[in-house]
């Protein structure tokens, strides 16, 4: 990968180390050779120095133990010394002693060793030290020089290499070793970071299946620092956001159905303005028209004024039972009105509700059938399964026909009651069956006007119905219609 951290990590470190080694390089060509310099000056000093104290207690040398300190210290250091008296008597030497009594001589009488003059490189107090090469070897070497204060003659000598060729030498020998060195290094990054590099790119993987609401992918790795943490966090952090993104979700379907519901409400409230509007329009006019009537006296007769005040009353009557049955409705949809489960005997409701209306079937001489006598219990609010019952039975009565039939049956079957109110009488058009439930729909509109329907009856049924989430429905058979509800009969 182009711009994979493992790849910029490995470059960054090998960068580092190639111009580390670099700089050891320069530093080795500019600054090495002035240092070794400086520590060999420092060395013949150091030399000169022990000499001279050992001279200033020991002048003749006679003590063997001053000696061996001499010695000791020529061997270690590399150097060769002579230290003549000042009759030219050798009182000391180590190492190439002839060499220097050679060079001695040659520096008393003003004779070189080599065709070049010695280059003076330092000069203290009685001593100077010189740079100069043995016209023998070749050997490049300092050496110092200095009269002691007893008149003795001290010469130190301490060989020079040729620094610039070793070096030269170093330095290829550091490139060499520092291109092994990058190259192993180089193989080692990739294995080591790939071990970092690799949870990285799986968080990576992870943030970006993130960004596109996929929260299935999880951090599995088992570091325990600071790529764990960031792993653990980058989980906490899908979980949340799934959460958060879920209950957003939820809130969004809420919201919309909540829109939805204004929609239907207001669509509901459009709808009931538009009906109420109608079905008032006729009872409205003619209260009006005959309360004009009688305001105007264009009726004498006290017969055709009562006639008159009856059609008024009638009038008004039908108006407050649909104000009352659209208040019930609107209670039952808007879920005002609470469903109070209570186990009841619905036979004794039934008989109740046929009794309230036993003057009504009586006047049109009706006949209802209701032959069940034992209590049978069912789990509902009593108060609007009577209300569905009574609604069957009244939209019974005014759709008997001449055979004047009513039956009300009840059957039982695997914990579930069925009621059943069947009228002699036309069936219902098979493409008005789903529309009898909805307000204010009518069938037959001159006969509904005849009774005093509002078609509110049956949609009350429905909502209470639906609010006990059981089932209900019609069916038409040959000699009428089948109007029926269900219940639990155990819980």
């Amino acid at each position: 990968m182009k711009h994979s951290i493992r790849v910029k990590l490995a470059v960054l470190i090998v960068t580092i180390m190639a111009v580390s080694i670099g700089a050891v390089i320069l530093y080795s060509s500019f600054f090495v050779e002035k240092y070794y310099s400086a520590t060999k000056q420092t060395s013949i000093k150091s030399v000169y120095y022990y000499l001279k104290d050992i001279i200033d207690k020991d002048e003749n040398l006679e003590k063997s133990d001053n000696v061996r300190k001499l010695n000791n210290i020529c061997e270690r250091t590399g150097t060769t010394l002579i230290l003549v008296d000042s009759n030219g008597n050798v009182l000391f030497d180590y190492g190439a002693g002839k060499i220097l009594i050679e060079r001695w001589r040659d520096m008393i009488f003003g004779q070189n060793i080599d065709e070049k003059a010695p280059h003076l490189i330092e000069s203290g107090n009685n001593y100077k030290i010189q740079s100069a090469t043995d016209r023998n070897s070749g050997t490049k070497y300092y050496e110092l020089t200095s009269t002691l204060d007893n008149g003795y003659t001290v010469m130190v000598r301490m060989s020079v290499e040729n620094f610039k060729e070793t070096i030269s030498i170093t330095n290829n020998f550091y490139l060499w070793i520092g291109i092994a060195t990058i190259a192993i290094a180089t193989i080692i990054i990739l294995l080591v970071t790939s071990r970092y590099t690799k949870p990285l790119l799986q968080l990576a993987d992870i943030s970006k299946k993130m960004s596109e609401l996929d929260f299935n992918a999880k951090y599995t790795g088992h570091h325990n620092d600071e790529l764990g943490v960031l792993g653990e966090s980058m989980n906490d952090m899908s979980e949340k956001l799934e959460r958060t993104i879920s209950e957003l979700k939820t809130a969004n379907i809420e919201l919309q159905k909540d829109i939805e519901k204004k929609e239907e409400v207001d669509e509901m409230r459009k709808e009931f303005i538009s009906n109420v509007s109608h079905e008032l329009k006729t009872p409205i006019a003619l209260i009006q028209g005959y309360a004009e009537g009688l305001q105007e006296g264009i009726m004498d007769n006290p017969e055709d004024m009562n006639y008159y005040c009856d059609v008024i009353i009638d009038e008004a009557n039908k108006m407050n039972k649909m104000v009352k049955n659209l208040l019930t409705l609107n209670q039952l949809e808007f879920g005002n009105s609470p469903v109070n489960m209570e186990r009841f005997d619905i036979v004794s409701v039934i008989n109740g509700v046929i009794n309230s209306m036993k003057i009504k079937a009586e006047q049109k001489e009706i006949n209802v059938l209701f032959e069940e006598k034992r209590q049978i219990y069912v789990w509902a609010d009593e108060f609007q399964i009577e209300e569905v019952i009574t609604n069957y039975l009244s939209n019974a009565i005014n759709h008997v026909d001449e055979n004047k039939l009513i039956k009300v049956e009840i059957s039982e079957k695997n914990g579930i009651v069925r009621v059943s109110v069947f009228n002699s009488g036309k069936n219902i058009p098979d493409n008005e069956l789903e529309n009898i439930w909805v307000k204010f729909y009518k069938v037959d509109k001159a006969r509904t006007r005849a009774y005093g329907g509002n078609g509110i009856g049956l949609s009350i049924v429905k909502a209470i119905m639906e609010r006990h989430n059981k089932d209900y429905g019609v069916i038409n058979h040959e000699d009428g219609v089948e109007f029926w509800f269900e219940l639990d009969s155990k819980i």
